[in-house]
């Protein structure tokens, strides 16, 4: 792969300039998406619709949206001069990013239970989405990022690796409990309950909005930064949607609940 990305960039500090113009280009995406997202839901599973494109199987379109962004860091770590890699801090935050994605890609489609399918405009941009972020995230930590020996033992570092790891084990947790609602045979809505479901709608939306911002802090970047703050309008979005669906879906839908942040928002 090195002899691709010395034809795509003539120089590192081109490629680095690129990669810092894909960071602050996704933070001016996540403020159009913010305002596009006041008048629309983001169209897949229970919102989905026609107006998108034809629909795509929900285990295929997970797979293979996903996919990318594990292979192509992958590819990255494994096929160039990862120059980085050899230093602690930047081998820790790639395997939280390699943790996360290997999860997604190769375990989370699989054990998905029925499921809508994925309208196919939101398959592809999803798609597109996870080739340009795992470039960015694992480039830039392979090859660029450039921390201190005793960056491990910051504040900063123990605070977002802290964050990671619960936001990681909060997000499947409640995967796992949404996937469980319903035994064998059943259709339709339930209400979740159990973990952090008992306090916020969107249990799993908060655990990955925590994930990513605890790596965020941990590898003090603008490229993981931007990757965070992208997560928190989309998936927040998310999390406020649902909860008005069941409210209204839902008479006895626990009034205490709140949308995202537990006994506040």
């Amino acid at each position: 792969m090195d002899s691709i990305l010395s034809k795509l960039f003539a120089s590192e500090t081109e490629e680095l300039y690129v990669l810092d113009c894909l960071a602050y280009f996704m933070i001016f995406m996540a403020a159009c998406t913010f305002i596009t997202l006041l008048f629309e839901n983001v169209p897949y599973g229970r919102y989905a619709t026609s107006r998108y494109g034809f629909p795509v199987n929900v285990k295929f379109a997970w797979f293979v949206q996903e996919l990318p962004a594990f292979l192509v860091p992958l590819c990255l770590v494994l096929w160039t001069s990862a120059a980085k890699t050899t230093h602690l801090p930047n081998q820790l935050l790639l395997v939280m990013y390699f943790c996360h994605y290997v999860q997604r890609s190769l375990i989370y489609p699989f054990l998905i239970r029925g499921g809508k399918s994925t309208p196919f405009a939101s398959f592809a941009l999803a798609f597109v989405f996870c080739i340009y972020n795992g470039y960015m995230q694992v480039r830039y930590l392979s090859h660029y990022a450039e921390y201190s020996a005793d960056w491990v033992t910051s504040p900063c570092f123990i605070t977002g690796s802290v964050l990671w790891l619960v936001g990681w084990l909060v997000n499947l947790h409640s995967d796992h409990i949404l996937r469980n609602l319903r035994k064998p045979g059943e259709t339709g809505y339930k209400i979740p309950t159990g973990g952090l479901f008992e306090y916020v709608s969107g249990a799993n939306f908060f655990g990955e909005i925590t994930e990513w911002a605890g790596f965020a802090l941990a590898a003090h970047s603008v490229h993981s930064a931007s990757f965070s703050i992208f997560t928190l309008i989309v998936l927040a979005s998310r999390a406020f949607a649902h909860h008005r669906w069941y409210l209204q879906k839902f008479e006895d839908y626990p009034k205490s609940r709140k949308a995202l942040i537990p006994f506040v928002l």
